[in-house]
């Protein structure tokens, strides 16, 4: 179980489809199964037109960077490179409300967060979560 108090780091992902490709939760719970998990390792997702969906509960030790699933949750973008206003307008509602519950936590992008040649989610997210006030 993951606990509240645990939570150190929130990390921003991306799917890694083509930009053009609507997928959902469903399709990355179904994808995450063929790799012998659990079910989907993030616990929230956010499609190309913005819409936030549930992924892993967020008592529940995610499956999305290795080493820090314990202390972490992760949110993911649809898509690779080309990511929707829409979709950035959710990732700061996700995250604002995230840093309210968890406040001494950290948001990191998948690459930043350990040593690893992902690139994933393919922009800076230190940054641009300066420029949004996160």
């Amino acid at each position: 179980m993951l606990l509240e108090k645990k939570i150190k780091f929130l990390i921003v992902h991306c799917s890694d489809t083509p930009d053009d490709q609507n997928v959902d939760s469903t399709f990355i719970h179904k994808m995450h199964l063929s790799f012998g998990w659990d079910g989907i390792g993030y616990h929230k997702i956010i499609l190309r037109d913005g819409t936030i969906q549930n992924g892993r509960p967020e008592y529940w030790v995610g499956a999305h960077v290795k080493g820090l699933n314990k202390k972490s949750l992760g949110v993911c973008l649809i898509g690779r490179k080309k990511f929707t206003k829409k979709q950035f307008e959710s990732l700061k509602i996700v995250l604002k409300k995230w840093k309210k519950k968890y406040i001494n936590s950290v948001v990191l992008g998948h690459r930043d967060s350990t040593k690893t040649l992902k690139t994933c989610p393919n922009f800076d997210v230190k940054s641009w979560c300066k420029e949004n006030s996160i």
